[in-house]
């Protein structure tokens, strides 16, 4: 196979080679934008960016062992090759496009409002149990992170698995023509990105944009539950999943074991066939759906489907579970938004013991953000949390929802410093506390606290 080289990337980016002309055909080997993360025979690509720019650490990434920078100004005193170009980020997309363009191995995309990271996960342990497979590592979800993934890919790969996040249009088209997914997952369209996409509409019509980059073999593959997903036309084959008879591949006979796993039955026409997810939350059986028609799709057994969804370990900040001395702690606090909050707090409400929600803004919902907040309290009081902790400006109309059904306990707070100092006298030895907001709320910074809480002394009684 063809591998990268400071001219190959000079000649895919129209760039100008800098250096000794010997280095010209050098072997580079996947590409970082952090020099601590740099690797012999890597590409350091120059971001520059408001706080930090990467052409100051060149010379470390050169001395880390990077074989080329991808740089927009002359690094003086390099000591290595790099390739001047006009934008760093522009020319990444290149890269990795050409770079993907050399595998022929099936790439499997993923979008959707929710659920998406996990839907990477469950799909890249159902494909591991039989494949070596490339996956979407951290949040390198969007323009940059996804030719970063592209360019991990080596010749060990059987399959990768592609996680992309838009916020705007045009965003989708630009990564799908890099990504070329054959299988094309879109997990849910929801209240995501609502300041930019306008409404449902809009969210799917920028997801949607990936099918112009699709050859016609390829496969939607679509949640056949969501409402504007099932009448939507991909113009390509289309298979569905989700709980619903009609779909194409359903998980049935959902079983949640508390906090620890989920079991449901994959169903399709072929039969069905048992799997558990060993994590907490019954929307995983949706998504363990959507991973078996991967694995069928790519000729992995049902056994060896159910043998690597056991596998599954959940990312962090995305409903983990620690079991401190004193409660019982989900950390969903990565992001945020009304439909990934209420699948949170319907899998809460599964559990047996004392229920709060500690929920913070969500953010970027523009003209329905009131009226979705107010929602979530509701839908918070109907699903059976005991107390509500809500802080932020946004999170009062979740305060007031959920007061306008509930009498239980509910605070609001408007900065995150008088939620801390009020956490420890809010929380029961023996709760299950569930953190979620956006990430523009920081509320991993709450998490310390609640893992602090050793004993019932420093507990309150609310």
């Amino acid at each position: 196979m063809e591998h990268l080289t400071p001219q190959i990337i000079a000649d895919v980016t129209g760039g100008k080679f800098v250096g000794d002309e010997t280095m010209r055909g050098i072997r580079v080997v996947g590409a970082v934008r952090d020099n601590r993360e740099v690797k012999q025979e890597n590409l350091f690509v120059c971001i520059p960016g408001a706080r930090v720019d990467g052409h100051s650490y060149a010379i470390k990434a050169f001395e880390s062992g990077a074989a080329c920078c991808l740089a927009e100004r002359i690094i003086p005193d390099a000591n290595g090759p790099y390739v001047l170009v006009e934008s760093t980020l522009e020319s990444i997309k290149l890269i990795g496009a050409h770079y993907r363009s050399l595998f022929s191995i099936p790439v499997v995309g993923i979008t959707g409002s929710v659920g998406k990271t996990t839907a990477k996960e469950l799909v890249a342990a159902a494909l591991g149990a039989k494949l070596n497979v490339l996956k979407t590592k951290e949040n390198l979800n969007n323009e940059l992170g996804v030719p970063l993934t592209l360019l991990s890919l080596s010749e060990k790969h059987h399959a990768a698995v592609i996680e992309m996040g838009i916020s705007d249009f045009g965003e989708m088209g630009r990564l799908a023509e890099m990504v070329r997914p054959d299988i094309f997952i879109m997990t849910k369209i929801g209240y995501a990105h609502l300041k930019e996409l306008g409404d449902l509409n809009g969210v799917l019509r920028a997801k949607t944009e990936a099918f112009a980059y699709m050859n016609p073999d390829g496969i939607a593959l679509l949640n056949g539950d969501d409402e504007l997903l099932r009448g939507y036309d991909p113009g390509i084959r289309k298979i569905t999943f989700g709980l619903g008879e009609n779909n194409d591949f359903r998980a049935a006979n959902i079983r949640g074991e508390g906090t620890s796993a989920v079991s449901c039955d994959i169903v399709s026409k072929a039969g069905s066939f048992p799997v558990r997810i060993p994590s907490y939350g019954n929307h995983l059986a949706v998504l363990a759906a959507a991973a078996a028609a991967v694995g069928s799709l790519l000729g992995i057994t049902n056994d060896e489907i159910s043998r690597g969804l056991q596998t599954f370990v959940p990312v962090d900040g995305r409903a983990n579970i620690c079991a401190t001395e004193s409660i019982t702690l989900i950390d969903d606090c990565y992001n945020a938004n009304p439909n990934s909050v209420k699948a949170a707090l319907s899998s809460l409400s599964e559990l047996p013991s004392r229920r709060v929600a500690i929920l913070g803004d969500m953010l970027n919902l523009g003209a329905q953000s009131d009226e979705l907040h107010h929602d979530i309290g509701v839908f918070a009081a109907e699903n059976l949390v005991d107390c509500l902790i809500c802080c932020g400006d946004r999170s009062a109309e979740i305060f007031s929802g959920y007061r306008s059904v509930s009498g239980n306990p509910a605070y609001h707070y408007t900065n995150k410093a008088d939620l801390e100092s009020a956490l420890p006298g809010l929380i029961n030895s023996g709760d299950t506390v569930l953190v979620k907001a956006s990430n523009g709320m920081r509320f991993e910074e709450l998490l310390p606290i609640l893992k602090g809480m050793k004993n019932s002394a420093t507990l309150g009684g609310a």
